[in-house]
């Protein structure tokens, strides 16, 4: 969802090549089936799944048939990553409220990665250059030009909103990617091997040891709404003299 070059920096498959035909095992195969079974091959199995010989086996197809849709496996990540996008946004229409609009668009994206775990850590640095994260990007700054901002400020604030969010969630979908004892693991540190320092040691640890369990929930909410309390500091109109980076 980060801003996307045009698409002519996507190599294009022949229409030819993208006929419709059935699998080995009856199966209509088809660009979305190849990117659905995707997901669900990395969701079972991890991000290794990702290649053109499982997906053969799962789609009941002769491997290279893949090829008849995407140039290659590198080609098909963008597009279900694209797929999470599309998912997350789907119905999205910003309302009136500007700030309201980009907490939605946030929360939007984060239930896209967590929905997705395992195919999320793969995918949420990736520029897909594809229709799904387009509408993301033509929604995201047209908010901010909505709320005022200039053209240039508007792309580079909505830069900063949104490597901030999706970084946010990454991390909140690496954790749920976690084997449940290692992520019930962390989670118990801060009840557990953090209560153990002594105050000598660690003196400032001591002295905030009843709130360390705070630190086992997400931060994705307070980092988001911390974010757009600086937007909003910078808005035009705003009569906050003292927001970084000027208006």
């Amino acid at each position: 969802m980060t801003s996307a070059p045009t698409d002519r920096g996507r190599p294009r498959v022949p229409s030819e090549r993208k006929r419709r035909r059935p699998t080995r095992s009856g199966v209509l195969l088809s660009a979305d089936l190849i990117v659905e079974t995707a997901l669900r091959l990395i969701g079972e199995h991890g991000p290794e799944a990702l290649s053109v010989r499982r997906l053969g086996a799962a789609l009941g197809c002769d491997p290279s048939a893949v090829y008849r849709y995407f140039r290659n496996t590198d080609d098909l990540l963008l597009a279900v990553a694209d797929r999470i996008i599309g998912d997350a946004m789907r119905g999205f229409t910003p309302g009136p409220d500007w700030q309201a609009a980009l907490r939605e668009m946030a929360m939007r994206a984060r239930d896209g990665y967590l929905a997705h775990p395992r195919a999320a850590v793969m995918a949420s640095y990736r520029v897909t250059r594809r229709e799904h994260e387009f509408r993301a990007v033509e929604t995201g700054v047209g908010i901010l030009l909505g709320a005022g901002f200039d053209p240039a400020r508007a792309v580079r604030l909505y830069l900063a909103f949104i490597d901030t969010v999706l970084g946010h969630a990454a991390l909140d979908a690496a954790c749920l990617a976690l084997p449940r004892d290692q992520r019930e693991g962390d989670g118990r540190a801060w009840t557990e091997a953090y209560q153990e320092v002594t105050a000598e040691s660690h003196p400032t640890l001591s002295a905030v040891r009843g709130h360390l369990h705070l630190m086992a929930r997400s931060s994705f909410e307070d980092s988001v709404e911390l974010l757009l309390s600086a937007l909003a500091a910078q808005a035009p109109g705003s009569t906050d003299v003292t927001a970084p980076g000027g208006r």
